[in-house]
């Protein structure tokens, strides 16, 4: 739902990369500073030891030309390509020393986008042919954002809204504290009116009541949460394409399919980014 960000020259990956940099090396590598004479060159390989989805070889590309932009990087692997034990990802060769003190942000960041990105295929592998399409959610690591969301797109899902400025999504608790749908989304579009938002209205619904109810309500997308696929494909026909539809809610590998078939637009799957396995990978370092 989310239009395509442009996530390497977001701010966000920046300053995470440097603020990252600092978190690990601080007042300085010492291990690599102690045991590593800095004038000595030399070149790591990224080796891949699972099979899946790989993700963040640009993410590691910028991570490398921060540390040290003399770090030459040479990619054998996209981000998208499938791999398997044993591949190479890529190398880098430079300053040992820099390679060194870039190697686990590398790892830690790739390992995690590449799981996430292998979830994500798997999952849209199961729903392919029924015109669904896979939604992630904000249920992501913090300050980690921009990268979970990133790897979903590689892995072929789509990004809900990014954060909370961006869409807005009327849940149960909203709409319990602002009296019901009806009101809450009264108060919404007064409220966006006078701000001058233009931004979608997303609102939850648990029944079909609340779903004719947000129907009558004129937003743009109905949530349907934790609904059972009979009840669900009630929903989809009584919206009958007057607005998006979007489902959520206990739904994984085994009941993906069958909620898709229900003729939801997208189906939101929190456990992409809260629940992945991370791909395992190393950086095998040797001297020039």
């Amino acid at each position: 739902m989310l239009e395509q960000l442009d996530y390497l020259d977001s701010d966000l990956i920046n300053n995470f990369i440097k603020n990252a940099l600092d978190e690990d090396i601080g007042s300085g590598d010492y291990s690599t500073l102690a045991a590593i004479d800095g004038s000595t060159q030399g070149k790591a390989s990224l080796i891949i030891k699972d099979s899946g989805i790989l993700a963040g070889v640009e993410v590691a590309r910028r991570v490398f030309e921060i540390v040290d932009n003399q770090l030459e990087v040479q990619i054998q692997k996209q981000d998208g390509d499938f791999v398997q034990p044993g591949d190479i990802a890529l190398s880098v060769t430079g300053k040992a020393q820099s390679i060194l003190s870039s190697e686990r942000l590398v790892l830690n960041i790739m390992q995690r986008m590449s799981g996430i990105a292998t979830i994500t295929d798997k999952m849209v592998s199961l729903i392919t042919g029924t015109g669904t399409k896979l939604l992630d959610t904000r249920k992501t690591t913090p300050n980690f954002r921009a990268f979970e969301k990133w790897a979903v797109k590689i892995g072929g899902g789509e990004n809900h809204r990014f954060a909370l400025y961006d869409m807005i999504m009327l849940k149960d608790n909203h709409i319990d504290y602002a009296g019901g749908i009806k009101d809450a989304v009264t108060k919404t579009k007064v409220y966006l009116s006078d701000n001058n938002l233009r931004l979608k209205i997303e609102v939850e619904t648990r029944t079909l009541d609340e779903v004719q109810e947000a129907l009558r309500s004129g937003v743009d997308v109905i949530l349907m949460d934790n609904m059972s696929t009979d009840t669900l494909r009630e929903a989809v026909l009584l919206v009958a394409k007057q607005c998006t539809t979007e489902a959520s809610g206990g739904i994984n590998e085994i009941n993906i399919r069958e909620v898709a078939e229900t003729g939801v637009d997208y189906i939101s799957v929190g456990a992409l980014t809260h629940s992945y396995k991370s791909l395992d990978m190393s950086l095998k370092a040797t001297i020039k």
